[in-house]
């Protein structure tokens, strides 16, 4: 920092840091690497655990990065790395209706390469409009690979065989031009001139900590370059946070596990926290966080402390939280007049409040963020809602889906949430179909697909009662009766015949009925139907070959006004091309003297 620059460096707080990633690529591993690559370089107390979050101070980054980071170039106090179980839980993590992390960490495995979970983390990062980088994880795992603990990318990959470096960049290549299919220019972070227009790929292995020392100078190169002034806050003012996790905790009842980022917030501090039905306002008892080192998801022992600053997770223990919701804020009233700030968190839930319709699917979601993301992906795929909230499936949610009187809205979707077991049972009872999936986009293919088929079914049904639309010729000296019933051999143009259909023969344009057809047989088996293109012999009752009906007429399927209009406007993609044809020039001569049949 100069000497003329007089701001005060605690006004600087620390980037929020997510990490997202496909299951199993290593977002839990690389977080863990950084924590304990931190504990090993500095004291015991060097890092700081957080709840829900893992604090890494500059000069620790400093001495993981080694020469590529200078503490005395950057002003920001480090990184906040937020320990989520998912990327569906980024969602939550949210500041004034946008993401609450500053900036994110995409992890990719070089050997899988992009997974349905990449695809929707990326959906994630684009709709709410958080820089990342991706960080190629498992580059320890190419065939050949010599490791080199802990060093530079360019270290390592310098100190690899030919044969491996290419089988690496084949990899690298291959990730950057996925990252380019789904919209995002992207190259190896070193190529990278502009990191607001382009992605940087660091390459990178969890389990060795090879390249580790770059993702983190990245990770402070971009917050120091394009969001300093907007890491500057109010460090004494009144905190403003986001609640993680709702929680039971011995001893304290319900707690909400809660990321500051802005002000501090006080142990006797009033709070305003979003709730299911109303904002609640409650006192702080206790402020709860892990104790030193601690792995903050299985830590059941807390210190109390005082106060906490932002940025930073802290576990908040207060009466009447048990209708607190993840996603929702936390805000401190401190001097600030309770109604303004109630008015505030108000505003915050109704920015993230999911429109509904008088018709449609029940939505449930783990989070207030999950929520809303459920709703703008169902939203893209026009699938209405009719209720969303946060929590399990429970049996009111059923008896709502229950109602719908479309039958493919009889329908729950759960995201990342639990079926009670008394709802499960309520839904065989009421033929309401339960949905639940940890991939936003997969869940919503499920219901897609169930709609498709029993749409499908419901089309199949129609098409088992509806007469077919068929034109067939009836072939020169294949007469084997003449009457009662005739029996010739025909060859069906298009369409389909089929047995109990009534025949007509247009003398112009205007039907006459000459008889039912009662059989079929094709090579002497009886038949149901027959299709264009094949020959076989039909027993029509009602005519007389040479008199009612002669050799080389064209006969056609007499097809009902009202089954006209049903295979035209609501059937007409679901028959095949050749049935379509002969629908077509029937009606084309039933309306050449009638403009308005069938329609």
């Amino acid at each position: 920092m100069s000497d003329t620059d007089t701001r005060d460096p605690t006004s600087l707080r620390t980037p929020i840091v997510a990490v997202l990633g496909h299951v199993d690529h290593g977002k839990t591993s690389l977080l863990d690497k950084i924590r304990g690559s931190a504990v090993i370089e500095g004291e015991a107390g060097a890092i700081t655990q957080h709840i829900g979050a893992t604090a890494v101070p500059l000069d620790i980054i400093s001495t993981i990065a080694g020469e590529l980071v200078d503490p005395d170039d950057f002003d920001l106090p480090g990184l906040l790395f937020i320990d989520t179980p998912g990327h569906h839980s980024f969602t939550t993590l949210r500041s004034r209706g946008g993401a609450l992390a500053d900036i994110a960490i995409l992890v990719v495995d070089v050997n899988d390469g992009f997974q349905p979970q990449t695809l929707e983390a990326l959906d994630i990062l684009r709709r709410s409009e958080t820089p990342f980088i991706v960080a190629a994880n498992k580059i320890d795992t190419v065939p050949g690979w010599n490791a080199n603990e802990d060093s530079p990318i360019n270290d390592t990959y310098e100190a690899q065989s030919d044969r491996v470096r290419g089988r690496l960049d084949e990899s690298l290549y291959e990730i950057i031009g996925n990252l380019s299919d789904e919209g995002f220019s992207a190259d190896l972070y070193w190529r990278v001139q502009n990191f607001q227009r382009n992605v940087g790929v660091v390459p990178v292995s969890a389990m060795t900590g090879e390249g580790v020392p770059d993702l983190l100078t990245v990770m402070m190169g971009l917050s120091q370059r394009y969001m300093k002034e907007e890491m500057e806050i109010d460090v004494a003012g009144p905190g403003v946070g986001t609640v993680l996790e709702v929680k039971e905790e011995k001893g304290f009842g319900t707690t909400v596990d809660t990321v500051l980022y802005d002000g501090t917030i006080r142990s006797d501090d009033r709070i305003v926290v979003g709730g299911q039905n109303e904002p609640i306002v409650t006192d702080v008892r206790a402020l709860l966080q892990p104790r030193p080192l601690a792995e903050i998801r299985t830590e059941s022992r807390f210190e109390k402390v005082d106060e906490v600053s932002a940025a930073s997770g802290i576990k908040v223990a207060a009466p009447e939280l048990a209708d607190a919701m993840a996603g929702a804020p936390v805000r401190v009233v401190r001097d600030r007049d309770l109604d303004a700030v109630i008015d505030e968190v108000q505003a915050e839930l109704a920015d993230i409040a999911v429109d509904t319709a008088e018709e449609g699917v029940v939505v449930k979601a783990d989070t207030l963020g999950s929520l809303e993301a459920m709703a703008d992906a169902l939203d893209d795929a026009e699938v209405p809602i009719v209720r969303a909230e946060v929590g399990d499936v429970a049996p009111r949610d059923v008896s709502v889906a229950s109602t719908a009187e479309d039958g493919k809205q009889k329908a729950i979707l759960g995201f990342n949430v639990d079926v009670l077991d008394d709802a499960d049972q309520r839904a065989e009872i009421e033929n309401v179909t339960i949905f639940t999936d940890e991939v936003i986009y997969q869940l919503i293919e499920e219901y897609e697909e169930y709609v498709e088929g029993i749409e499908q079914a419901q089309q199949d049904t129609i098409l088992e009662n509806i007469t077919r639309p068929a034109r067939f010729r009836i072939l020169p000296d294949h007469t084997f009766r003449q009457n009662d019933p005739a029996v010739v051999g025909v060859e069906v143009n298009a369409g389909t015949i089929q047995t109990n259909a009534n025949v007509v023969k247009f003398e112009g344009n205007e039907p006459e009925r000459v008889g039912q057809i009662k059989g079929i047989q094709e090579q002497g088996e009886d038949v149901d139907e027959a299709r264009a293109g094949n020959r076989v012999s039909v027993a029509i009752d009602g005519p007389t070959v040479g008199r009612g009906i002669e050799e080389d007429d064209e006969l056609w399927a007499e097809i009902p006004e009202k089954h006209a209009k049903i295979l035209e406007q609501e059937l007409a993609s679901e028959i095949p091309g050749d049935e379509l044809e002969a629908l077509n020039m029937y009606l084309d001569k039933q309306r050449s003297r009638d403009p308005f049949w069938g329609k």
